[in-house]
């Protein structure tokens, strides 16, 4: 059983990351709906494809803001593994997003300007729960405790300066 403190400080840390994940997340849906709305208004696109190119250029622009915001203290070997798990796990996320429009569009009928909005930003609410789970659990990966541990220490050998050496000579009473 843990230790109160530790349960604390995880708690802490989980909501550090829950803010900073919602930061990122929020510029990207700011984001994913003006490019929604852009398209839409300036092209004849249709609307679910309008949203997928919305969520594209909001997948690029997430990525960036998690692996150098919101994840930059987590494990960065394996770029092309990272790179490859974060699109897989995004795709997913865009089938659920646009899931929800594409049921609410062509399935209920319901495609104002209002009524797409709003399907969208639902749809984007449950790809961002998913999208949370996948991420921190299998893209932007936490270093394994003892190899953490190790990274601070190797640090802090490295920038504490050496206590200063004490002379065993004896100085002389008199000059």
């Amino acid at each position: 059983m843990s230790e109160p403190g530790a349960l604390r400080t995880r708690l802490v840390l989980l909501g550090r990351e829950v803010a900073k994940f919602g930061v990122v997340g929020g510029l990207g849906v700011l984001v994913n709906l003006l490019v929604f709305n852009l398209v839409r208004q300036t092209t004849e696109l249709p609307m679910v494809r309008a949203s997928m190119i919305a969520t594209a250029v909001a997948i690029a622009f997430n990525y960036l803001g998690f692996r150098y915001f919101t994840y930059r203290d987590r494990e960065q070997s394996g770029r092309t593994k990272e790179m490859s798990l974060f699109l897989l796990f995004s795709l997913v996320g865009m089938v659920i997003e646009n899931g929800v429009l594409y049921a609410a569009t062509y399935g209920l009928g319901w495609d104002g300007p209002l009524a797409s909005n709003f399907f969208k930003f639902f749809g984007i609410g449950l790809g961002t729960l998913f999208r949370f789970w996948s991420y921190r659990t299998w893209v932007f990966r936490a270093l394994p405790a003892k190899e953490a541990v190790q990274a601070a220490e190797s640090f802090l050998e490295r920038t504490e300066p050496a206590p200063p050496r004490q002379s065993r000579r004896r100085q002389p009473d008199h000059v």
